[in-house]
């Protein structure tokens, strides 16, 4: 059962009770010929994902949220839209629970964390069959967190703060709108780049970064013009282009 909502921050909305993924039905949406924007949320869903294919645990009380976009950009460029959304999170979390503003980091190349620990998640999918679409997937603990995750993970609920999901959605709606603006489909890169390392959780520390055949370390020192991590070593610095960051200090 769904309902559809217009006017939210200029795009629809498509509010489940019960999904599977709400990725995966922005993506068969696409499929079938949408070309959003289209948020879609679920209370619940039955087969959340994280990034690498990972299980996403999402019970009753959590945001779970997907803004579908039709050609946000030259495919190229698509991967920078998990900054614009790490961003645009970064604002709405801060509005809606504002005594933990000092507390939110965000972490290379997707997640949100407070106090050190994993807030939330977002995660990028596209599909170019019959048009270039992109889903960017955003999952945000509200009153439950997993116990048991390879970073340690919080939510709003346990730091004292008490927001509905519903409250964090509308925030995060229109700060998606003002943050995908000074995007402007990769033209203003540099400036998302730029306030994301303002935000950025450890910057110019120690960092481990686990890539899929092995395990790296060295400084983290920065973003290059594509978004990928600069990991200062003694034999110079190296690009990152995907992997998982460990080892981070908290604040």
């Amino acid at each position: 059962m769904n309902r559809e909502a217009t006017g939210l921050a200029g795009a629809r909305h498509k509010a489940y009770e019960t999904l599977g993924s709400t990725n995966a039905e922005a993506l068969a949406l696409a499929r079938a010929g949408e070309r959003g924007p289209l948020w879609i949320t679920a209370q619940r869903q039955s087969a959340g994902r994280g990034r690498r294919g990972s299980d996403w645990i999402s019970p009753p009380g959590n945001l779970y949220a997907t803004l579908l976009l039709s050609r946000p950009s030259e495919p190229a460029q698509a991967p920078q839209m998990s900054f614009v959304a790490a961003l645009a999170l970064h604002d709405a979390v801060s509005e809606c629970a504002s005594q933990l503003a000092p507390l939110l980091k965000l972490k290379w190349p997707n997640d949100l964390l407070l106090g050190g620990e994993k807030l939330a998640g977002i995660l990028i999918e596209g599909d170019s069959e019959p048009q270039f679409a992109v889903a960017i997937g955003i999952g945000v603990n509200c009153t439950s967190h997993p116990p048991q995750t390879n970073h340690p993970a919080t939510d709003l609920a346990a730091a004292g703060a008490q927001v509905a999901p519903e409250r964090l959605f509308a925030a995060l709606a229109a700060a998606m709108q003002r943050r995908l603006a000074q995007w402007r489909g990769g033209q203003g890169f540099a400036a998302i780049r730029a306030d994301w390392l303002a935000r950025a959780a450890g910057l110019g520390q120690d960092i481990r970064v686990r890539l899929p055949e092995r395990e790296v370390s060295g400084r983290f020192d920065g973003l290059d013009e594509a978004g990928r991590l600069l990991l200062g070593g003694p034999n110079g610095v190296t690009r990152i282009a995907a992997g998982e960051v460990f080892g981070l200090n908290s604040p």
